[in-house]
Formats: structure tokens, C-alpha cells, sequence
């Protein structure tokens, strides 16, 4: 009987050890937070976030990341419709230009101050990152920021009787080289001497390089204003870049799909691209090429460039633990560690201030030729970046496709540039 006793409550001990057990792996399995991270799809990016995420979740256990990328033509529509649905990610990473639009939608909420003050914010970035602030408030934090550069093919340049290590100072010379570095069999190239676009950084060019050179400041201080035709030098700006495709022929926006497969394939002697391109030239441009700075109009002229990022965002309704686990993923994204990682394996810039000075960073030949476009760079304070960069690869189009006269699609563009401006204000 005592033995019977005996292994009875022994049962029962083992009963309630069990269920010990289970509660415990139960109660550890609801302590897992699960957060979520968006982003467009760039192979570069995707991978290297999948392998912070890895990094990340091993440091911090009890904190899960789930990633989901998007096509760029998709990505917009795709964040919409979420926030329509209540289904939106936890952190978005956006472009920069998008900020002021999605504050205006309350689909963002602003970083939390006792997360990261706007003094600790302004401190830590690089001046650029002001461009995250509306109504005096910060709401996104980059991991890294861009600027533009001149790669020029070295073999094009020597089959063409150019010296392979004198590329284009200024912009005539861009010209110049284009024109002696472009085969034509009638209409249609054969080899191009510039990828000229309008649609990828041509847009960009425009007004934060040309427009400045020539003399204009692109938008009044208050930014209410677009300033492009305050000046006559203002169209002169604006045909320039068109000249280059319409009156040189050094290149066309139909050239091999896209200005990174065209100069990549060694059939394009020179290309406007951004830091975040180094990689994929660097895997796929099979032959010798070199990266200097934008040119100027003229010897010791204004230098200028245009900046850019993608910030990563939190979305409004995220909170409690979950906000807690988001600024911890935050921290891990815009550490210098994972800075100088995604340079590595993206080849955009740190956004951190402090390692714009690094040695390692400044004594790259190719990575010291952004930093210095960085000095000079300006980033466009735009408040509905889609509308925007419509209205000028239209007004870009309807001279280069439509034979409007340059001047009519110049006026016509800024007034509607104006019209949206005036009417994200006016709200």
C-alpha cells in the first residue's frame, strides 16, 4: 500500500514537473517579440539585411525580425494599401523624399525622444539627415546616405586616342570625350559615349548640379518656392543636359535598358551613378574603369552634388514592447559597426558624422571620390517626391520625344512643380 502511495505522488510530481515545464517553454515562447521590416527590393540591401537580421537576432534572442522586400514600382502602392488595411509593417525604409508626404498621411510617427533626441540626432548625422525633419521633429534614422560621382571606361577612352587617365573635369569636356567615345551606325548607337537618362539621376543632375553651377538656388530658404527660372541661365541649365542626347548624340535613354547594364556591358564610355551602384560595377563591369568627381563649367568652378538615402521610418501605431523592440533593431541598424558593413557590402556612404573622417574610409580610391561629392552635396527638400520627379522626366520627355519647344516645357515644368508645393502648403 505504501509503495502504491509511493509511486502515486511520484506521478504526480512528474505531472506537475511537465506542466512546469510546458508553461515555462509557453510563457518563453509569448516573450518573443516579432517585429517586421520592409524595404524595395536591391539585391544588395536584401542580402545585407538578411545578414544584420541573422547578426541581430543572435544578440538579441528574444527579438525576431521579419523581412519582406517589394519591387521599387511596387513599393509605394504596396505601403499604401497596408496602412489602408491597419496591416502595416513596423519599420518602413523609405526615400527620404517620401517623409513629408507620409507625416502629412500619418502612415510614420516621429522618433521617440527618449529613444534619440533631435540634439542627439543632429550630433550624431551628418547635416544631411535635416531632411527627415518636419514640424520640428525627426522621423527616420538612415544607416547611410549617397552621393554621385563620374565613372569613365579606361579602354574606351584609350581605343578612342583619350588619355585612359584624364577623365572630364568640366562639362564641355564630358562633351567633348562623349562625342569621340560614340560609334553610330545611323540612328541608332552601336556604342555610347554618356548613359544619358533622365529617368535614373538626370532628374537629379538638373537641379542640384546644373541649376546650381549656373547660378540658381533651386528653392526660396523657406522652401515654398521653386526657384529654377528665377534666372535666365535657368533654361540654359535645362537644355543643356537635353543637348547632350538631342543636339551631341553621345547618348540615348534607350540605350541597353539601363545606365548600369549599358556602361557594366563596356559598350558606354561614361556614366552619372551613385555610391550604391559601386558594387554591382565592381561584380559585372569586367574591364578597367575609374571614378572621379561631377564636372564643373568651368576650371575651379562651383562644385556641386546631389544627396540622397533611404531612412528607415517607424510606423504610427507601433508601441509597448513592440516599440521597445524596434528601437532596440533601430540602435543595431544605425550603429558605425553596421555602418561601416553596409559600405562594405553596399557601397553607400556612413550617415554617422563621425566616420565621414575615418582614415580607412577617406584613403579608398573609390569611396574617397563620394566623400567628397558628400562636401558639396545637396539633397532636394521635396514634399511629394512621385509627383515631382514625374513632372520633370515629362517636361524632359516632351523635348527629347515631342519637339516642344525647350523654353515652354522649362516654364511649363516649374509652374507645375510650384502648383504641387503650393498645394502640399496650402493644406
Amino acid at each position: 500500500m505504501r509503495i502504491e502511495k509511493l509511486v502515486t505522488a511520484l506521478m504526480i510530481v512528474l505531472v506537475l514537473l511537465l506542466a512546469g515545464c510546458k508553461s515555462d517553454e509557453a510563457s518563453s515562447d509569448s516573450d518573443e517579440v516579432t517585429i517586421t521590416y520592409w524595404q524595395y527590393t536591391f539585391p544588395a540591401k536584401v542580402e545585407e539585411i538578411a545578414r544584420l537580421i541573422e547578426k541581430f537576432e543572435e544578440e538579441n534572442p528574444g527579438i525576431k525580425v521579419e523581412a519582406q522586400d517589394f519591387p521599387y514600382d511596387q513599393y509605394n502602392d504596396k505601403i499604401t494599401a497596408a496602412m489602408h488595411a491597419n496591416k502595416a509593417p513596423d519599420i518602413l525604409n523609405i526615400y527620404y523624399g517620401w517623409i513629408p508626404n507620409f507625416v502629412k498621411l500619418d502612415y510614420i510617427q516621429p522618433i521617440p525622444e527618449d529613444f534619440m533626441s533631435t540634439e542627439e540626432i543632429e550630433d550624431y548625422y551628418l547635416p544631411m539627415i535635416q531632411t527627415s525633419k518636419f514640424d520640428d521633429k525627426y522621423y527616420t534614422l538612415p544607416t547611410a546616405v549617397r552621393s554621385l560621382a563620374l565613372f569613365w571606361n579606361k579602354e574606351l577612352f584609350e581605343e578612342a586616342g583619350l588619355d585612359p587617365e584624364q577623365p572630364p573635369v568640366t562639362w564641355d569636356e564630358l562633351v567633348d570625350n562623349g562625342i569621340k567615345t560614340t560609334i553610330r551606325d545611323g540612328d541608332r548607337y552601336e556604342q555610347a559615349g554618356f548613359a544619358w537618362n533622365i529617368s535614373a539621376q538626370g532628374q537629379h543632375v538638373i537641379p542640384q548640379v546644373l541649376l546650381r553651377q549656373y547660378g540658381i538656388e533651386p528653392y526660396s530658404e523657406d522652401q515654398l518656392t521653386v526657384q529654377w527660372n528665377e534666372k535666365p541661365q535657368g533654361v540654359d541649365a535645362f537644355k543643356f543636359w537635353i543637348d547632350m542626347t538631342t543636339d551631341h548624340k553621345i547618348g540615348d535613354a534607350d540605350f541597353m535598358d539601363t545606365p548600369v547594364t549599358s556602361f557594366s556591358s563596356g559598350r558606354t564610355a561614361m556614366v552619372i551613378d551613385g555610391s550604391f551602384n559601386i558594387s554591382a560595377y565592381k561584380e559585372n563591369a569586367d574591364f578597367d574603369w575609374g571614378v572621379t568627381t561631377l564636372p564643373v563649367l568651368e576650371e575651379g568652378g562651383l562644385e556641386s552634388n546631389f544627396g540622397s538615402y533611404w531612412t528607415n521610418a517607424i510606423t504610427k501605431d507601433v508601441s509597448g514592447e513592440k516599440l521597445e523592440a524596434v528601437q532596440k533593431f533601430l540602435e543595431f541598424l544605425i550603429s558605425e559597426e553596421t555602418q561601416r558593413d553596409w559600405l562594405e557590402n553596399v557601397g553607400e556612404l556612413p550617415a554617422a558624422a563621425s566616420l565621414a573622417e575615418d582614415e580607412d574610409i577617406k584613403s579608398d580610391p573609390i569611396y574617397a571620390v563620394f566623400l567628397e561629392g558628400l562636401e558639396v552635396a545637396h539633397a532636394t527638400p521635396f514634399v511629394h517626391e512621385e509627383k515631382e520627379r514625374d513632372i520633370v522626366i515629362n517636361a524632359v520627355e516632351k523635348v527629347t520625344l515631342h519637339n516642344t519647344d525647350v523654353e515652354e516645357a522649362f516654364n511649363q515644368m516649374v509652374e507645375e512643380l510650384q502648383e504641387v508645393r503650393d498645394e502640399f502648403y496650402d493644406d
